[in-house]
């Protein structure tokens, strides 16, 4: 199969901050497909007024494709093996830590589905096989190294 490309454009420009001394804000724009999200640092890592609290970070943005190639993976899956799919949502998590000295990453990310199905519902060994079988294909999560966990409804 040929690769696919996928393209995102992404634009900042200095205002008439202090440059040199890092008072500047890290706003930025993410465009994609005719679409454009706002962006910044997290401010947890960047503090205001220098960080966005109402934008799209990159940990979140890394968070939430982790999250929807989960889903629309599964959701294929669970399709194909005749099961019908009424809502999904998930409330996923991501955690930043620090992984060497001087050094921090997402190291897991924890995906919380809460699933609603029209007709039989899979029983829960079916459920976990078709978790387990999204994440095995889902193109994101084969391409990072971190440990993605598929949390179970209380």
């Amino acid at each position: 199969m040929p690769a696919h490309e996928h393209h995102a454009t992404i634009a900042w420009r200095l205002g008439d901050e202090d440059f040199p001394r890092g008072r500047y804000s890290r706003a930025h724009e993410w465009r994609f497909d005719g679409l454009s999200v706002p962006a910044s640092a997290a401010p947890g890592n960047v503090p205001k007024p220098f960080a966005r609290t109402d934008a799209l970070d990159p940990e979140e943005a890394f968070v939430a494709a982790l999250s929807s190639c989960h889903m629309l993976t599964f959701l294929d899956i669970a399709r194909r093996a005749g099961f019908v799919v009424a809502s999904y949502e998930d409330d996923a998590v991501g955690f930043l830590e620090e992984i060497a000295p001087q050094r921090r990453g997402i190291t897991r990310v924890t995906l919380r589905p809460r699933i609603a199905w029209h007709g039989t519902p899979p029983d829960a060994a079916r459920l976990d096989a078709l978790h387990h079988q999204a994440h095995e294909t889902c193109f994101i999560a084969n391409s990072v190294t971190t440990t993605v966990t598929v949390e179970k409804p209380a």
